[in-house]
């Protein structure tokens, strides 16, 4: 939707929050001492029929912080060489400062006073995501700081399936395995599931926010969330 007012729907579907798919490739699973490798983050956007659509896509490849764990078994299955000459890798900070400012612009666009991750098991790729700021010293992040939406637990209800291939197959989306374990991947085809599977409750949510008007609950799309904080000279 390109007008202010068709944009601003997103931020009542979601109760002033901008969902962001996001997915991370690691050197293992502890979100502490492992490295993060690749990060990408795609947009949720809403198109002129008032369908959710996966929108533009941020990726990044990202240097290992200094001392970071990284298991060979890991880099078996994302088949990143950390220390390939041509591995366009950037800094953590530089990573997360480039996602953060897309993310802004996106929260402005659509009215909203946070963004929320949504991910295919979730909690993994929050943890390495605060994890990283941190490291960083990043004070301002526009996500929430541990909300998320997880694509395993929606398609679990929804479709029975809660490995993300098969969801999404399931789901008639496609999928091909060669492709697989990409961040830019596996975020583009979490965001194709979470469009589907909330573009398929859309009457159930145009019932509830009927009912919530008949409830008397009329507070304006995020007015119960706390904006993101002020900057500050370290972010």
């Amino acid at each position: 939707m390109n007008n202010d007012a068709g944009e601003r729907r997103m931020a009542r579907r979601f109760r002033g929050f901008l969902p962001v798919v996001v997915d991370v490739e690691t050197g293992g699973f502890n979100s502490a001492t492992d490295a993060l490798l690749q990060v990408a983050a795609v947009m949720i956007e809403l198109d002129d029929s008032g369908r959710l659509v996966r929108g533009p896509t941020h990726s990044y490849h990202v240097k290992p912080f200094e001392g970071a764990n990284i298991e060979a078994a890991s880099l078996q299955v994302n088949k990143i060489d950390p220390w390939h000459p041509l591995r366009p890798a950037i800094e953590e900070r530089e990573a997360l400062q480039r996602i953060f400012k897309e993310v802004r612009a996106g929260m402005q666009r659509a009215g909203c006073k946070r963004a929320i991750l949504v991910g295919h098991n979730a909690w993994f790729d929050l943890s390495f995501l605060n994890a990283a700021l941190v490291r960083t010293g990043v004070k301002r992040s526009p996500f929430h700081p541990f909300s998320s939406f997880d694509t395993a637990t929606l398609a679990g209800a929804a479709l029975g399936q809660t490995v993300l291939a098969k969801a999404v197959t399931i789901a008639g989306l496609g999928w091909d395995s060669s492709s697989a374990h990409s961040a830019t991947y596996d975020a583009e085809r979490t965001a194709e599931l979470f469009c589907s599977i909330c573009n398929e409750l859309a009457g159930s949510f145009q019932w509830a926010e009927n009912r919530a008007r008949e409830l008397g609950w009329h507070e304006s799309p995020g007015e119960n969330i706390e904006p993101e904080p002020e900057p500050d000279s370290s972010s």
